[in-house]
């Protein structure tokens, strides 16, 4: 057996932003904040590679939380994973505030592998999923008193999309259970149903009511990409919007347990593509405060 790593360098997991389900600063932002936003997500990424590595305990995942955060916050020694995140924050005058904040919900992974209700879950997106967001319209100067509510919603709904997708998966790889203990009690179910090879009826009820939640919490945000100056920002919301719920509704007729919940490469393309047409037609030639057009995001 390998010693236990010692570092966040040695504790990644090999994952990187064009293995998520949903794009990562594509080229539709500007790129300007592209290596902003690809710096915050590898910081993260290398803090989610701790909370779910398999050969750390608890303890030991806290401490190297602590060194990360030390890291970007210059209380403590340099980390090869922290520092380009912290020369970014430098560039763009922005605080370690929402990646901080990431790294509180890794905590709460590292202690915490149960939910009793949807408050509570919603409690452990407003750390694991909302600074996301926040941290990429802070990062394009967005105004927060009128896009962080809208934000919250759709980083929120995308974080339980992602638990949903990942039930099964959860359960048996790392004993954690993000689908509240409530809402399976309701329908009858209980977690040890999340390890058979297809979900029971009760389970998928307890699934499908939380999709649906999902979905208006979808709904929640869906103004969001109206109410942003940047248009290149607002197309990418409004792809990563509509991909997210096209998949959800999936999760109302779909198995997560025995079926695929995912985008084909296809299929990803083209609601992606189907968002971004809608966003372009219902503000054609909004310009940015700084002078941005249509045009010029198209290039």
């Amino acid at each position: 057996m390998s010693a236990a790593p010692t570092t966040a360098t040695e504790t990644r997991s090999g994952k990187g932003h064009k293995d998520e389900n949903f794009p990562v600063a594509s080229h539709l932002i500007h790129p300007r904040y592209r290596g902003a936003i690809l710096a915050f997500y590898n910081y993260v990424r290398a803090g989610d590679d701790i909370a779910d590595h398999a050969e750390l305990s608890p303890e030991q995942k806290i401490a190297m939380l602590d060194a990360l955060a030390d890291s970007l916050t210059g209380e403590g020694p340099s980390d090869p994973e922290a520092e380009p995140l912290k020369r970014e924050l430098a560039v763009h005058n922005q605080q370690p505030t929402h990646a901080l904040e990431l790294l509180d919900a890794f905590r709460m992974d590292a202690r915490k592998n149960r939910y009793a209700d949807w408050d509570e879950l919603i409690h452990y997106c407003r750390y694991s999923a909302m600074p996301v967001g926040r941290f990429v319209l802070d990062i394009h100067g967005e105004d927060p008193a009128r896009v962080w509510k809208t934000s919250d919603a759709i980083c929120a709904a995308l974080q339980v999309l992602n638990h949903l997708q990942d039930c099964g998966k959860d359960f048996r790889n790392l004993d954690r259970v993000y689908l509240p203990e409530e809402t399976l009690r309701k329908h009858g179910a209980d977690v040890a149903m999340l390890g058979a090879a297809t979900a029971s009826p009760q389970l998928l009820a307890a699934i499908r009511e939380l999709a649906q939640r999902t979905l208006d919490l979808l709904e929640e945000g869906a103004p969001l990409p109206g109410l942003i100056d940047d248009l290149r920002l607002s197309l990418e919301i409004a792809a990563i919007h509509r991909l997210a719920v096209v998949l959800t509704r999936g999760l109302l007729t779909r198995d997560p347990l025995s079926q695929k919940v995912h985008h084909s490469k296809t299929g990803f393309a083209m609601t992606a593509l189907g968002g971004i047409v809608s966003t372009l037609v219902r503000r054609p030639f909004r310009s940015k405060s700084n002078g941005m057009t249509t045009v010029e995001a198209r290039r």
